[in-house]
């Protein structure tokens, strides 16, 4: 027989997350439309943080400029990830270690500055 006692603690956690994170969700929404006044208007719904209206076909296409800012984005920030385990155990890994991260971030580089020469950074 199983004692399922053991898991009353992670239950309970489970439990008390999902109230607070139900609280912080609905209880500002709620409190809100209780004392503040709901009279949209064109201005308050107008776009604001785009610059650019919102679609109304859900399947219009993007620039593909957004997307190559996104692949760089998330290329600097992977090689900021890296680079923090790298120095912290770079004592460790020795010159093996700092040659191949020399390797990985003359490669990025490279990649970086053909990004560039193409005019993926650039906007019209």
């Amino acid at each position: 027989m199983v004692d399922l006692s053991e898991y009353a603690p992670i239950l309970l956690f489970l439990a008390v997350a999902l109230v607070l994170s139900c609280a912080f969700v609905f209880l500002p929404m709620g409190v809100s439309r209780l004392t503040g006044t709901h009279n949209p208007s064109a201005e308050k719904l107008s776009e604001y943080e785009c610059g650019f209206p919102a679609f109304e076909d859900s399947r219009s296409q993007f620039d593909v400029r957004f997307y190559l800012v996104a692949i760089l984005f998330i290329i600097f920030d992977l090689e900021a990830a890296f680079l923090f385990p790298w120095a912290v155990s770079l004592d460790q890994t020795g010159w093996v270690g700092w040659s191949s991260m020399m390797i990985f971030l003359v490669i990025l580089t490279v990649g970086f500055i053909y990004e560039w020469k193409m005019g993926a950074l650039e906007w019209e």
